[in-house]
């Protein structure tokens, strides 16, 4: 018999555990039964069901997970690894993902890789021998968090989806058409008159920000008003290069500014905006700002700005859904690519 020590503010109590046969014996049924009850609901009648769970709540069972897992092989555990914790985009898609899994008993295992601060691939590469140790049933991958590691998850041996492009096809993935979306806000900044237009893009050695950055100057382009080179300011997609970007604009062109700017991430455009408010340039009066991607923090920005791209909890639930398919026998097909819509929004800051 097991017994438990739990200690309250006026006392403490010998609390024993109520072992699964208990339950069995209070619902009248066989100890199978309370395990398809609790685990397999699609295997037993929701009348059986119920009495089940009469039983679990009567006599405060709680089930042992890792009893559980070494019957069932399976942890209820999904590891989900991001590059920036610390960057507003990540903590929604982390929300998303940890809320969906929730919804059918399934934990989430954050690893942040840390990519800003230099360590992304020494941490990549142990978060990932540390998902396998923890036989964790799955894993998603938040797009650069393994910079530099993608043929890593050739060999993986775990099921997983990728959030993001991977051009190796090793999982599933899913994300957003970056190319399209830039093509859309390019061509949306033309039509409403803007020609000389800079760029603030995302750093070259990431794939998505050389797709936003193609898709954006290809729609100039083929509006016949391409992207003077000097417009082009290559960023970090974090704030900080937002002040750098406004500062660089305002030295190098005083009061001959572009009509508008274009900034690759929600973040670099705050810091944009931020910066460029100190340095008393008006938005949108003296310069348009639009982003790439949305972010609820944009919400209490002002002016409000205009952004394409879809919301990061689309994402994460996209990707949650995707895994479950495998994790549940749904799909056992080759690598799969969802791409999830992107929407352009109108407001005031261009």
């Amino acid at each position: 018999m097991k017994i438990d020590l739990q200690i309250d503010s006026q006392r403490a109590i010998w609390i024993i555990m109520t072992t699964i046969g208990k339950v069995a014996q209070r619902a009248g049924v066989s100890q199978t039964t309370v395990s398809h009850a609790l685990n397999h609901a699609d295997r037993v009648s929701p009348e059986i069901r119920e009495r089940v769970l009469k039983a679990v709540e009567e006599l405060g069972y709680r089930p042992n997970p890792q009893a559980q897992s070494l019957r069932t092989g399976k942890t209820s555990i999904v590891a989900l690894m991001v590059p920036d914790i610390c960057n507003p985009y990540y903590p929604e898609i982390v929300l998303s993902i940890q809320t969906a899994l929730g919804e059918v008993g399934l934990d989430a295992l954050v690893y942040n890789t840390d990519v800003p601060g230099g360590r992304g691939a020494n941490h990549a590469a142990d978060y990932l021998r540390q998902a396998r140790r923890k036989r964790v049933d799955g894993v998603i991958i938040a797009d650069a968090a393994l910079f530099g590691l993608h043929a890593e998850l050739k060999d993986l041996g775990l099921t997983g989806v990728f959030i993001g492009g991977l051009d190796n096809g090793a999982m599933d993935s899913v994300g957003v058409d970056n190319f399209q979306a830039a093509y859309r806000m390019g061509q949306y900044l033309i039509e409403k008159g803007h020609r000389r237009i800079a760029h603030v893009t995302g750093p070259s050695h990431f794939s998505f920000a050389r797709e936003r950055k193609a898709g954006f100057e290809k729609a100039l382009a083929d509006a016949g008003a391409p992207i003077d080179p000097s417009l082009v300011f290559e960023g970090s997609f974090l704030s900080p290069s937002g002040h750098d970007a406004a500062n660089w604009l305002v030295e190098k062109y005083g009061s001959n500014l572009p009509t508008a700017v274009f900034a690759a991430s929600p973040l670099m455009a705050m810091g944009l905006l931020a910066r460029l408010y100190d340095l008393k340039v008006q938005v949108p009066r003296d310069i348009s700002v639009a982003a790439y991607d949305r972010l609820s923090l944009l919400d209490d920005i002002r002016p409000r700005l205009t952004t394409v791209g879809c919301v990061p909890a689309a994402l994460g639930r996209a990707a949650v859904a995707m895994l479950r398919d495998r994790l549940e026998g749904r799909f056992d097909g080759p690598p799969r690519r969802e791409v999830i819509p992107f929407e352009l929004i109108e407001r005031e800051s261009a």
